[in-house]
């Protein structure tokens, strides 16, 4: 992939984008420590909402702190719904942290997802290695959300988690990939002259607009989830 450098990008661009980052993991970091102090009813929670921060930050911490609070009595629908997807976005986001710069370090991982004989652009099989992790972790999160709350072992936990997040974490994909693709393909190369790097700042703050498009689609698909009682309301 033919990816702009740091030294290729507006020097104030790059620091406005450090600056939004720093403060989205100051944010991460103010949650995680505050889940010690507050643990929430699910235990999941304790790792979900300090990811939720990363792409979320202020805004996400705002909501963390008036409606998602182990101290908050009572969510409500909205509420609950958001808190249901935000669960969603928290495995797509350790699925691209560690998808994209697992791909930096290991280049050759492209190759066993078809780079190369599938097709040529990089950008693509990051796209998928970030999906096949998103979707494992985020399954792996309904299932210590939903198995505890029904009682349930592990095989039916396994199909309940598959049942309440498949749809889910797709439709955050697909929002969260249109972004990615419009900005990558169209925008930047027009504005910038090329793509942005996984290396720099604005890749992630890119990657952070992207994800709210992921949330906005997955939203509704959740919502419908939990009115038929594939997933349980948080």
């Amino acid at each position: 992939m033919t990816g702009l450098q740091v030294a290729d990008l507006p020097p104030a661009l790059t620091a406005v984008c450090a600056v939004l980052l720093v403060v989205a993991v100051g944010c991460a970091a103010f949650v995680a420590v505050d889940v010690v102090r507050h643990p929430p009813h699910m235990r999941v929670m304790a790792l979900v909402w300090p990811l939720t921060m990363l792409f979320g930050s202020v805004v996400w911490l705002v909501f963390y702190l008036r409606r998602g609070r182990a101290t908050v009595d009572g969510h409500g629908r909205w509420a609950g719904t958001a808190i249901d997807t935000s669960h969603c976005g928290a495995g797509c986001a350790l699925g691209d942290l560690v998808g994209e710069f697992g791909l930096v370090a290991f280049p050759a991982l492209g190759t066993l997802v078809g780079l190369g004989s599938l097709y040529r652009d990089p950008i693509f099989a990051g796209w998928i290695i970030d999906f096949v992790i998103a979707f494992v972790v985020g399954i792996a999160f309904q299932y210590a959300a939903i198995a505890p709350m029904r009682g349930l072992g592990w095989r039916d936990g396994l199909v309940a988690a598959l049942k309440a997040d498949t749809l889910s974490i797709t439709a955050w994909q697909v929002g969260m990939y249109g972004v990615m693709a419009l900005l990558q393909f169209a925008v930047l190369p027009a504005v910038l002259g090329g793509r942005l790097a996984v290396t720099t700042p604005e890749f992630w703050v890119a990657m952070q607009l992207a994800m709210v498009a992921g949330f906005l689609c997955s939203y509704p698909v959740n919502a419908l989830l939990v009115r038929w009682g594939l997933k349980e309301a948080m």
